[in-house]
């Protein structure tokens, strides 16, 4: 019982460095400037490439490397804005962390804060999903569009405007905007 608690206080007190992702995802962005982000360059400049299969339906993406080789698989079977998520969030990964030669991702949540993430047990997989909305929806892009820095996060014909525009679906424009605009009552969060 006592190695289990140690053991959760170990997990939980590993920070996430929210700096780096958001700096590596603006680094992979160099030269684009306006959405949709083009995955493809950002893969080839990885030297990788995207194969898409038909996977089973909780596997959302793969990541294989070996040596020089990278290879994202994409579960075609899914959304193109969830496709486009999962590539961004495996080349997270691939920028981010060393990893396995093979990497399974079964179904994530979009958003930043699932049970799993709010518990801190899988640092590189918080890592791999913030990276992907830093990447697919970069906060000084939204921003910008948003000079104003009100959203209403009611109005869903905003809401899936942007969405449309970036390529992602509702749900992950919606926590986007949310972790950049707005404000927790106890004074201001990091930017996730």
């Amino acid at each position: 019982d006592t190695e289990e608690r140690d053991e959760e206080r170990r997990v939980n007190a590993v920070a996430i460095n929210y700096a780096r992702v958001r700096r590596r995802a603006q680094e992979l962005l160099a030269g684009q400037r306006r959405p949709p982000v083009d995955l493809l360059s950002i893969t080839a400049a990885l030297g990788a490439e995207i194969r898409h299969f038909s996977l089973e339906e909780d596997v959302s993406g793969i990541l294989y490397r070996q040596d020089d080789r990278k290879i994202i698989v994409v579960n075609d079977k899914q959304l193109a804005t969830r496709q486009r998520f999962t590539i961004a969030h495996e080349i997270g990964h691939l920028a981010l962390h060393r990893g396995t030669p093979v990497h399974v991702d079964h179904n994530f949540r979009v958003n930043l804060r699932d049970p799993d993430s709010a518990r801190g047990t899988d640092v590189e997989e918080i890592e791999a999903n913030a990276f992907a909305a830093n990447l697919l929806m970069p906060a000084t892009w939204l921003r910008t569009e948003l000079r104003s820095g009100l959203v209403d996060f009611d109005d869903s014909e905003e809401i899936a405007a942007l969405a449309a525009r970036y390529e992602v679906s509702q749900q992950a424009m919606l926590f986007r905007l949310t972790s950049i605009f707005a404000r927790p009552t106890e004074g201001p969060g990091p930017e996730r």
